[in-house]
């Protein structure tokens, strides 16, 4: 029987999430999750398809958010049936947590919640994976107290980034290394390390011209995972569009990834 994504990251193999920034459409989703798989099968990859039924923290009242928790997971079902993958999603508020474990294999904490003690525990003790994303406001040393509250070996941690100024992130990679010293799989988020939040006026936007670079970077350093998100056509995104990486130029990311992974060993 093949292992799961998540058995094999459990053995410490070297694995990959990524999907759109979130549910447009059952279609886009489907589409996503099928090249992907289809490449991360070729390249002997565990991969982890994540999309958001909703986000929580938008910049503008108007920005589009998503379908909402009913529909939304009604999709995620569907991606998970049919391409018999791991899902990832994020939960915003602690009544989220039990319907949405009930279809996804992993929650995860958003950054800008990642202090939420209670969300973060809760979360926990579904038994599910988690992964918490670092907000961009703390240090390194800090997700290790934040990893403590989950009680469970069950846990990733996630570098996306730290406020820089104005509209603007920056990535230490020492972080890499700090955060890889609790013992928790570490993981690198190559679009959103490159987002300029609120640097479009009333959405945010990004770099994505810097992201096969900044992951071949984190990758030379040291990560147990990579995050990605991507889409068909980023400029038609209805979330994220400037930060996005084209879903036809994954196949050249995670390659270069993975040549760099065995160079480095």
């Amino acid at each position: 029987m093949a292992r799961s994504a998540l058995q094999q990251v459990e053995q410490g193999e070297f694995f990959v999430i990524a999907g759109p920034c979130v549910i447009e459409s059952e279609d886009i989703c489907l589409e996503v999750a099928g090249h992907l798989k289809q490449l991360s099968d070729k390249l002997g990859l565990p991969y982890i398809f994540k999309a958001s039924y909703q986000k929580a923290n938008r910049l503008s009242a108007s920005s589009y958010s998503g379908p909402g928790m009913k529909e939304g997971l009604k999709i995620l079902q569907k991606v998970r049936d049919r391409f018999d993958l791991s899902v990832l999603t994020d939960v915003h508020e602690t009544a989220e947590i039990k319907p949405v474990a009930e279809v996804v294999d992993i929650l995860q904490i958003p950054a800008y919640l990642s202090r939420q003690t209670e969300l973060v525990v809760q979360a926990a003790a579904t038994d599910k994976w988690i992964n918490i994303k670092k907000g961009q406001f703390l240090a390194p040393e800090d997700m290790g107290k934040i990893a403590a509250k989950a009680n469970s070996k069950k846990v990733m941690l996630t570098e996306r980034g730290t406020t820089f100024g104005y509209r603007n992130l920056v990535v230490d990679f020492r972080s890499l290394l700090i955060m890889r010293e609790t013992g928790y799989p570490v993981v690198f988020d190559a679009t959103h390390s490159l987002q300029l939040p609120g640097g479009g006026g009333s959405v945010s936007t990004g770099q994505p011209q810097y992201i096969i670079p900044m992951a071949k970077a984190a990758s030379a350093v040291g990560i147990d995972g990579l995050f990605v998100e991507t889409h068909p056509s980023p400029s038609e995104a209805l979330s994220d569009a400037g930060a996005m990486l084209p879903l036809s130029q994954m196949g050249d990311l995670l390659k270069a990834v993975i040549d760099i992974r065995k160079a480095s060993r």
